[in-house]
């Protein structure tokens, strides 16, 4: 195993394991997750469809194969994280911190996956019959 990889794992995991137990924390309706949903201003049912999303995403981030499943579980944590660290803010609470730092944690697995996990280049390198044109047309 490569450093990478190690690091992708560890990332991963922690990343998998915190969302996991914050989705079954809104699917139970845990006391204080509910006290801090309703503290924020959101109903009661949105726990459950955060709950199931968070449950599916995990998922998706941890079975092997399917890149562009993972992509969308990656930015609908993105989605998710940066939504909660904007509701606390809005409310004045000092929670932002938490779901800020998931999203680091979420954003070095995604960096660190192994290529059988990577959907596509951002920027493919340039192959040789278009090497001197920028633009491929």
């Amino acid at each position: 195993m490569t450093a990478r990889s190690i690091g992708y794992w560890i990332t991963t995991g922690l990343f998998a394991l915190a969302l996991f137990g914050s989705g079954v924390g809104d699917l139970v309706q845990a006391q204080p997750v509910a006290d801090g949903i309703t503290h924020l201003g959101y109903p009661l049912y949105l726990m459950t469809l955060l709950g199931i999303w968070k449950g599916l995403g995990v998922a998706a981030v941890l079975a092997p194969r399917f890149p562009r499943l993972k992509e969308w579980a990656y930015a609908g944590f993105a989605f998710e994280l940066t939504g909660a660290a904007f509701s606390h803010l809005s409310v004045g609470e000092p929670g932002v911190l938490a779901p800020l730092v998931l999203l680091a944690l979420g954003a070095a697995s995604w960096a660190l996956r192994p290529e059988s996990r990577v959907m596509g280049r951002l920027l493919p390198a340039s192959s040789p019959q278009h090497a001197s044109s920028p633009i491929a047309v």
